[in-house]
Parts: C-alpha cells; sequence; structure tokens
C-alpha cells in the first residue's frame, strides 16, 4: 500500500468515525436549541442506553429488534430526564444547572457499573463481509456505520422540515414565548426534544461499541470530539454538527497519523474547542445571534 493509498484511507477511516462524531454533536445541538445549554452528560446517556441494546441482544434478541427497541428505551429514558430533572431547574442559575448536568453524567457512568459490571464487553457490528475493492481502504463496519449516520441525519431532516410536529418542536425551540401564545405545547416539544436527542445518541453509542469495546468509560473521549464538531459546525446548526463532526474525525485521524501521535490527539480536540471560542464562537454554520439592549 503506497503513501497515497494510507492517506486515503486515513481520510475514509475519518470520515467514518467523524459521523459519529456529529451524530453525537446533532443530539447536543437538540438538547442546546431548547434549553441554550450543553448536556455534559449526553455521552453518558449514549453509553448506558448502548448498555441496554447488549443486554437485550446477550438475551436473544436479534440486533436490529434490540437495536429498535434501544432507541424507544432511550428515547424515554431522555423524555424522563427532561420531565423529572431538568424542567425543574429551568431557568435556575447557570451554575446549578451546569452542577445537575454533571450529576447526570455521573449518575449515568455508576449505574451502568452497577447494573452491567465494569468489564470490557465485546459488542457486535451488524455489517460483516467484505466488499471488493474497498475492504483494503475501509472496514464494512465503518462504511455500514457512516450509512446508519447518515440516515439517521436525512430522517431528522425531513421530520423537522416536513412534518408538523417536526416544525412545532423548531418553533418552539426558536421562540418558545411566541410557540406558546399560538398553542403549540412548549414544555412537551422540549421534552420530545430530549428523548430525541437521548435515541440518536444510543444510535451513536451502538456504532462505536463494536469499535472502541463496551464499558462504562467508552464515551468520554467521543463526548469531547463531539463536541468540538459541534461548536466547530455550530451549535444552532443540526447539519452542521454532522459536517462539524466529520472534519474533527478527518482532522483526528490525519493528525494522529502525521503530526501529533495518537496520544495527543484528545488534548488537539481540546485545543480545537479553545480556538473555535476565541475565533469563531457561532460556527461555521450556526447563526449569530444578537441582542438588541
Amino acid at each position: 500500500m503506497d503513501a497515497f493509498d494510507i492517506f486515503l484511507r486515513q481520510v475514509l477511516g475519518g470520515i467514518a468515525t467523524g459521523s459519529i462524531y456529529g451524530s453525537l454533536a446533532l443530539a447536543l445541538v437538540m438538547i442546546y436549541q431548547s434549553t441554550q445549554k450543553i448536556n455534559f452528560a449526553q455521552g453518558e446517556m449514549a453509553m448506558f442506553s448502548t448498555y441496554i441494546a447488549w443486554w437485550l441482544i446477550a438475551a436473544g434478541l436479534p440486533y436490529w429488534l434490540a437495536a429498535l427497541a434501544t432507541v424507544a428505551i432511550a428515547l424515554a429514558i431522555g423524555a424522563l430526564v427532561e420531565l423529572l430533572v431538568i424542567r425543574r431547574i429551568s431557568g435556575g442559575p447557570p451554575l446549578s444547572v451546569i452542577a445537575v448536568f454533571i450529576g447526570l453524567l455521573l449518575i449515568f457512568h455508576s449505574l451502568a457499573g452497577a447494573i452491567f459490571g465494569n468489564a470490557l464487553q465485546q459488542f457486535p457490528s451488524p455489517f460483516k463481509g467484505e466488499i471488493a475493492g474497498l475492504s483494503r481502504m475501509i472496514s464494512v463496519h465503518s462504511l455500514g456505520m457512516l450509512g446508519v449516520n447518515l440516515a439517521v441525519l436525512l430522517v431528522l431532516f425531513l421530520f423537522f422540515r416536513y412534518t408538523r410536529l417536526g416544525l412545532a418542536m423548531r418553533a418552539a425551540a426558536f421562540n418558545p414565548a411566541s410557540s406558546q401564545l399560538s398553542g403549540i405545547p412548549v414544555p412537551l416539544m422540549f421534552t420530545l426534544g430530549w428523548g430525541g436527542a437521548s435515541a440518536v445518541g444510543a444510535v451513536a453509542g451502538m456504532m462505536v461499541a463494536p469499535i472502541t469495546y463496551l464499558d462504562p468509560d467508552m464515551m468520554g473521549g467521543v463526548l469531547i470530539y463531539s463536541f468540538a464538531g459541534a461548536l466547530l459546525g455550530g451549535l444552532t446548526s443540526p447539519g452542521g454538527a454532522m459536517v462539524g463532526g466529520i472534519v474533527v474525525g478527518i482532522l483526528e485521524n490525519i493528525l494522529g497519523a502525521y503530526v501529533i501521535g495518537t496520544e495527543l490527539k484528545l488534548p488537539a480536540a481540546l485545543v480545537l474547542i479553545i480556538l473555535v471560542l476565541l475565533v469563531w464562537p457561532s460556527g461555521v454554520f450556526g447563526r449569530r445571534i444578537v441582542s438588541r439592549v
């Protein structure tokens, strides 16, 4: 394999991995649009949902049936978190909200270890076999998870663009007061938004688990990369979040292979976060919010 083939392999692998970051970044954006807050527990919620999928598969359910059940359970978990916790602290001091998010992170992390154990577990991939001419450049699982994550993005785009419920959720996130006056049940829209974000995170967790193995710490680094992707694409742009995640995935692979090595890839993501906040805080595709005073 010559130098160009190695470079192309790094790029294709970065695109596939970046689609995972983009999916979790999309979940972060969905929460941010409704609450103007970053859910630091998003990765741990995705990890916990992935453990549920692992348990269902171990119990004998076919992979895709277990995946669908997990998405439904994750949606219910996200909705319950918003209904029982987030709604009660909305409008509170920012530091209190951040403390609650960190508390949720620790709760889901501890629950996963207490219920499922802390040992590394293998998570099955639904994508197996080889594709002639492509397998030496990108694995079948990487290609499959790229397709799944792009399909999730397409479904969400169609949902928010062409359905009444999706339009109502967008309106509630953009202008809650006006939406309430128009008859939209804004609290319900926020609950559904949290549920949807949790479901998207569950998909990301199930796609990344066959690569990283399953354990309570599996989503820690993924969340940082996803946060960098969300900031780069713009916290107000769902499509930008996916693009930002893919760009971060490509940069991670290229920099790790040719510039900084594997050990410094995570610090590089933190540097990217700082640079974006300093230079382009609204992100590439995000809208700049101007308040009149």
